[in-house]
Formats: C-alpha cells, structure tokens, sequence
C-alpha cells in the first residue's frame, strides 16, 4: 500500500470527487517513450500518462524537505480538519513552484538526486536569503531528523528528470484547475 496522488476535477460534484480522464496527460508518454529517457522518469511519466496519477511515496520525504512542511503530497493538513485530503489547484501551483526551482537550483550539481545533493541545493538557496542563519538552522534540524540513529543518511537516488516530471505533473493540475487526491 502507498500513496497515490490522483488528478480530480475540482471543485467536487456531491460527495465524490470525479478523476481526470488520462487523456489530459498523454502528452507524459512521449516522454516516456524517449530512449534517453532515464528509465525510473520513464516509467513514472508513462504511468501519468495512462492514469492520470503519481506514485507519490517514494517523494515524500523529499518533497516534505524542499518545501518545508510536513504531509505535503498527503494533503494531511485538509485532512486534520476533517475535510478530504484534496491538494486544490493553488496548492499544486505552490508544489509545481517548489519542484521546478529545485530543478533549476540541482542542474549544477548533477542529474543524481541524492540526500547529500538536496541539501547542498537547499543550503545555496538559503544562504542568501533574509533570515538566513535561522532559516540555515532549521534546515540543519531537518536534515539531522532525517538521519537514522547511526546517523546514516537516507539512500535517495532520482534522476533529476523524474523531479522535472513531478514538477509538470503538479503543473499541469495548477494550469487546468485540476485538483489532487491524495489516496492511501
């Protein structure tokens, strides 16, 4: 069992939300079918492209990092307050925002994503930022909470091309009003 992130029409007709019909992603199978294509991108844009949904858990604790929250693909916030566990169309417009300028900052550093790479983009992203040596602080805090009790660091490794790839996914929800359900 895990997470699903499931592209909706929003707002919700009755009690239910209705998904979005795959056809809205079809353009991800090109992607897919590209030979260049970094085989775990491939499989992720090939799967938007036939369901209209992202196999969100392998993210979270990454996507929970880079935008400072906890539960963010989860919608546990909407959740806490009794109401479906829906990321409405802003919501995917501020996760698209995040992932995109984490694309943009990671490009230097390489097309491996790892524990080590994120932090580096972070730190650089933070250092010149109003507040820094707090926000530098926290993000020292969440880092450290990640580690397991050796201090070991989490084994992340994506291709950076399958963060583009979420990115367009939250993107391509923001643009055409499309709302995400988060299914567990």
């Amino acid at each position: 069992m895990g997470l699903d992130n499931v592209a909706v029409q929003w707002p919700a007709e009755g009690r239910f939300y209705d998904p979005v019909a795959p056809a809205e992603f079809v353009d991800f199978a090109v992607l897919a079918d590209e030979p260049q294509t970094a085989a775990p991108t491939a499989a992720l844009a090939g799967h938007i492209a036939r369901t209209g949904t992202v196999r969100a858990t392998a993210y979270t604790e990454v996507v929970d990092l880079l935008l400072g929250l906890g539960g963010v693909l989860y919608a546990t916030e909407a959740a806490a307050e009794d109401e479906d566990p829906v990321i409405d169309p802003d919501g995917c417009a501020w996760i698209a925002g995040g992932l995109e300028k984490f694309v943009i900052g990671h490009e230097p550093i390489g097309d491996v994503v790892t524990f080590e790479s994120v932090a580096e983009v972070m730190r650089s992203a933070l250092t010149d930022a109003r507040l820094a040596d707090q926000q530098l602080r926290w993000l020292e805090q969440r880092l450290d909470a990640l580690r397991d009790d050796s201090g070991g660091a989490p084994q992340w490794s994506f291709p950076l091309s399958e963060f583009a790839v979420l990115a367009r996914f939250y993107r391509r929800c923001a643009d055409r009003g499309f709302a995400v359900y988060a299914e567990s």
